[in-house]
C-alpha cells in the first residue's frame, strides 16, 4: 500500500513541476500517473547501469555528474512518453532536482510501517544447572 501512495505523491509531485517549470509539461493526472511509473523504472533500471558506466566522470566532478545523469534522463522520459513533455536538457536538469525534492517532501507525510516487536517478559536468565 505505501508503493502506491509513493506512486501518487510522485505523480503529484510531477504536476507540481509543471506549474513551476514552464518547459514542463504533463496533460493530466493520468500522464503523471504513467511519467512517474516510467520515471521510477528508469531510475531502478537504467540509472545505476549509467553511473556504473560514467564513474571516473562522476569521481571527477565529485558527484557533480549525476545531476547531468538525471537531468537526461528526466528529459529522455519527456521525449519517449505521450502526454509527458520536457522541452530541454536545462529543463530536465531543473525538473528533475524540483521533482526530486517535492517527491522527497511529499514522501515524508507517508506514515512508515512499523514492525512490531514481541513483548518481552523482562531479562532472559540462563539456568546453568539444567544445561
Amino acid at each position: 500500500m505505501r508503493l502506491i501512495l509513493i506512486w501518487f505523491c510522485n505523480a503529484l509531485a510531477l504536476i507540481a513541476v509543471t506549474y513551476v517549470l514552464p518547459g514542463v509539461r504533463v496533460d493530466g493526472f493520468e500522464s503523471a500517473l504513467l511519467a512517474a511509473l516510467v520515471l521510477g523504472l528508469i531510475n531502478t533500471l537504467v540509472r545505476p547501469l549509467l553511473i556504473v558506466l560514467t564513474l571516473p566522470v562522476t569521481v571527477l566532478t565529485l558527484g557533480l555528474f549525476l545531476l547531468v545523469i538525471n537531468g537526461l534522463l528526466f528529459w529522455f522520459a519527456g521525449s519517449v512518453l505521450r502526454g509527458f513533455e520536457v522541452s530541454g536538457f536545462w529543463t530536465g536538469l531543473m525538473g528533475a532536482l524540483l521533482y526530486s525534492v517535492i517527491s522527497s517532501l511529499l514522501s515524508l507525510l507517508i506514515p512508515r510501517q512499523q514492525i512490531k516487536q514481541p513483548p518481552q517478559d523482562g531479562p532472559v536468565t540462563i539456568d546453568h544447572d539444567k544445561l
